[in-house]
């Protein structure tokens, strides 16, 4: 079995921190990295107090400034290659990505396995009426754009092979907030890799503030809007 590493970028978490960990380890063999973009609520501190309760298992790699989520997912991408993981896992620090749903997404046998809400079994609980009409729509948008098959592209759940993620040009990846999933699945399509989709329970965050804002999703539009461009061009 190959050895798995969960990344999970931290912003202001510190409210949650503790308790996905304790989630992450109650379910699962993996170890833990968590990228920090130095909160200013302590989310570091607690994570390096929790890495000597839990040594060997948890690492902190903290940053000097919020960079987003691709910059953070990038330097986790680069800190597993270094330490030689087989497989790296997204997930959301903030207690969304259930740790129970993470051995379906292990099982898997594909280069990327998506965490899908949007496939027969998949849920999302206590969102609003709007905001499942935005991630359904992006998602439709994204797979119109791009020309794809996937059902959950934006979806931040999900596991890669490292020697995928090796064949992929990292240093070319432009996104920087959700964006970035949707670019990743896409580069991952390109370079030919097997993608499964596999069904998962999203839960909205019960402490916390979500990092989702107009930006964000402006800048996913732009991207998107340009790679389809680019794509039915090169076509």
């Amino acid at each position: 079995m190959k050895k798995t590493l969960v990344i999970m970028p931290t912003y202001n978490e510190a409210l949650n921190i503790v308790s996905s960990i304790e989630q992450l380890f109650k379910h699962n063999d993996v170890d833990l990295l968590i990228v920090d973009d130095n909160s200013p609520d302590g989310t570091a501190l607690i994570a390096k107090g929790q890495s000597q309760k839990h040594a060997g298992r948890i690492f902190v790699l903290e940053r000097e400034q919020k960079q987003g989520l691709g910059p953070a997912y990038l330097a986790g991408f680069a800190w597993a290659f270094e330490n030689k993981y087989g497989r790296v896992v997204e997930m959301d620090a903030d207690g969304s990505h259930r740790a129970e749903d993470l051995p379906k997404l292990l099982e898997a046998n594909a280069d990327l396995v998506i965490g899908s809400r949007w496939v027969t079994g998949g849920a999302v609980a206590n969102w609003p009426a709007y905001r499942k009409a935005i991630s359904k729509f992006g998602n439709f948008y994204a797979q119109l754009m791009l020309g794809t098959k996937i059902n959950d592209m934006t979806a931040g759940f999900r596991v890669y092979d490292t020697e995928l993620l090796k064949k992929i040009k990292l240093d070319s990846v432009a996104s920087q907030g959700y964006s970035f999933q949707v670019e990743m699945t896409w580069r991952s399509l390109q370079a030919e890799a097997s993608v499964i989709e596999v069904p998962i329970t999203f839960v909205e965050r019960v402490q916390g503030v979500s990092k989702m804002n107009s930006a964000i999703v402006l800048e996913a539009l732009w991207l998107v809007t340009k790679w389809g461009i680019a794509r039915i061009f090169k076509a």
